[in-house]
């Protein structure tokens, strides 16, 4: 073998071993979670949504669990990642917890069903950090620690159909839990810009809030004063 062609021979090892390194490096490992909780009233003032209380009736004002979104350190948000043998039953000593937490309002209801959507789409997704239970009691409990109802009454932010700054909203949130929140907004029947999802992240563990990784773009951009409006 020539000078030549043993330089080739090592430039081509080299950049082979450089794209294994990258490959290993942007791996769908688990690196984050998204918290992200949402204002009823704000879901469902919207023109042309209809919603149900659960049976249990109308709970009292809060924000409640949207999501519990993994993240991956390759950037991507991971869903539905294979077949899983859900059991329901297991998570009915949580149920009581999950319809005041974690509800789900659309009509018709559909109950328990709800609670088996959000684990086949995301949770799956995270079954190397969480299993089945601790990834419920995971968003419950990071949901009680993370109270963005009580962070706003604390600066007198009250769902009164008033408008509010982004700005002091984001500040409120930011000095009661200690993290800077990703706020997005959506609009009522009227056009008016509303606060709707407040997300956190936590770490990979789901047991502790962290500064969220990655902030999405371009997605329910929120005008510089938006509304809190009453609850549904």
């Amino acid at each position: 073998m020539g000078k030549w062609e043993s330089s080739i021979l090592t430039k081509f090892v080299l950049v082979l071993s450089f794209a294994t390194v990258s490959f290993a490096n942007s791996s769908s490992g688990l690196r984050a979670f998204y918290l992200v909780q949402q204002w009823l009233g704000s879901y469902c003032n919207q023109r042309g949504t209809k919603c149900c209380y659960p049976p249990t009736g109308k709970p009292s004002p809060d924000f409640t669990i949207y999501g519990f979104w993994p993240y991956y350190r390759d950037g991507s948000f991971p869903y539905n990642c294979g077949d899983d043998n859900y059991d329901v039953g297991r998570i009915k000593f949580l149920e009581n917890r999950l319809r005041k937490e974690w509800p789900s309002f659309t009509c018709p209801q559909i109950g328990r069903k709800f609670w088996v959507h959000e684990w086949n789409k995301h949770g799956t997704c995270s079954k190397s950090s969480l299993g089945e239970i601790p990834y419920f009691q995971a968003a419950l409990n990071l949901k009680n620690r993370a109270n963005v109802f009580k962070a706003l009454a604390r600066a007198g932010i009250k769902p009164n159909n008033r408008f509010y700054s982004l700005k002091s909203i984001k500040k409120a949130i930011t000095r009661s839990i200690g993290f800077h929140p990703w706020v997005v907004c959506n609009h009522n029947a009227q056009g008016k810009s509303q606060i709707w999802q407040v997300t956190l992240c936590a770490d990979k563990t789901g047991r502790k809030l962290v500064n969220c990784p990655y902030i999405p773009r371009g997605r329910g951009n929120c005008a510089s004063k938006i509304m809190f409006p009453s609850f549904y």
